[in-house]
């Protein structure tokens, strides 16, 4: 089971934004590689701690991971709460952080290789490609695997790179300055190669400006069980790529839910009404309904009252997190006739009046209001 964000941070789940930062920054200081040559378990911190913060220090993703926990980015089919659920680089890391550590290591921001001196040359990152999926309340019982076209943005063929001769390929631009408090050193994006580090050699025709072109993919998206209306998953690498040596963006999905014929989905139970006629309350018998995996066959006991909640267990949708499944609440409606023929009216005139038809709640019998509060327990 992976590490809660919070942890790996040392962390409240209540600390403000500054707090976050300023723990992440700790913890990057703490396990960078430059500190920790070749210690495997301290670049393994160094990332954990990376991924904790990408998703805490986003708004959004914070939000979600507060409500679902890991299960809202990672469902084993290349999802990410961060880089992929572990799957990240230290290229990714310098890429997004790399102002948190402001001047701890390779002086005004920059970093030195690992066990090496030198800058760090920065590899700029790909933007991301967000797009919508509409699953049936089957597909999200289940979970589903969903092909999708892509247009996206890759390097175009015989495409070229050089290092870039304004920053020498560190994607940035030193600058010292003296002040009445002494030399003070600042970096700033290359505004050349705009922090690349490589600018564009050879350009192929059809490519744009830095070298890349439109192509049309297709895209494997494998989709968890229990997703929920509005939530957004992350496939790693597959948004717009990005020129020379940079990485690619992500591609981000967004679930929207189709709507059931007959089923209403409320969190993980779902709802389905059930109308049967004043025969079939009062003689009983049995009904086949639709659940998300398949038709089932439910029995009416004799003398059912409209309003009676029949509760499926495990009939719902399965937790995103894996904590079981909701149920199925089958919602009894004895449907009264809009219209009688002379002889039924006259049986019922003929009934008005007998024992049997004369309402005579039980004790036992739940009012409305008592149902829906069971409903709800």
């Amino acid at each position: 089971m992976k590490q809660d964000y919070y942890e790996i941070l040392g962390v409240s789940k209540d600390a403000s934004a500054a707090e976050i930062k300023k723990a992440y920054r700790k913890k990057a200081i703490q396990y960078h590689p430059d500190k920790n040559p070749d210690d495997k378990k301290a670049e393994e911190m160094f990332k954990k701690a990376a991924e904790a913060y990408e998703v805490l220090s986003d708004e959004n993703k914070r939000a979600r991971y507060d409500q679902y926990g890991h299960a809202a980015f990672e469902n084993g089919g290349g999802f990410g709460g961060g880089f992929g659920g572990g799957g990240m680089n230290m290229d990714d890391i310098f890429s997004q952080f790399g102002d948190i550590f402001g001047g701890a290591f390779g002086g005004g921001g920059g970093f030195s290789g690992f066990g090496g001196g030198g800058t760090r040359q920065r590899r700029v990152k790909g933007s991301n490609l967000r797009i919508r999926v509409k699953l049936t309340l089957e597909e999200i019982a289940n979970g589903v695997e969903k092909k999708v076209k892509v247009r996206r943005k890759v390097q175009a063929p015989g495409v070229s790179y050089k290092t870039c001769e304004t920053c020498n390929g560190s994607g940035q631009m030193t600058r010292i300055t003296n002040t009445i408090l002494g030399r003070m050193q600042t970096s700033t994006t290359c505004s050349t190669c705009g922090g690349a580090g490589q600018v564009i050699d050879k350009r192929p025709a059809g490519a744009d400006g830095q070298g890349l072109q439109i192509k049309e993919e297709t895209v494997s998206i494998k989709i968890p069980a229990g997703v929920v209306e509005g939530m957004q998953l992350k496939v790693t690498g597959k948004g717009n790529e990005a020129p020379g040596n940079g990485i690619s963006g992500d591609l981000l999905v967004a679930i929207e839910e189709k709507e059931h014929e007959f089923l209403k989905r409320e969190g993980d139970n779902l709802h389905y009404d059930l109308y049967i006629s004043f025969s079939e309350a009062a003689l009983g018998g049995s009904k086949e309904i639709d659940t998300v995996t398949g038709k089932v066959r439910i029995k009416i006991e004799s003398g059912v009252q409209s309003g009676k909640i029949l509760r499926l267990r495990g009939k719902g949708i399965p937790s995103v997190n894996g904590y079981g499944k909701g149920d199925l609440l089958v919602h009894i409606n004895v449907w009264t006739p809009k219209t009688l023929t002379k002889e039924q009216k006259l049986f019922f005139e003929k009934m008005a009046n007998e024992e049997n038809f004369i309402p005579n709640p039980e004790k036992g019998d739940k009012s409305f209001f008592e149902k829906v509060k069971d409903m709800f327990s």
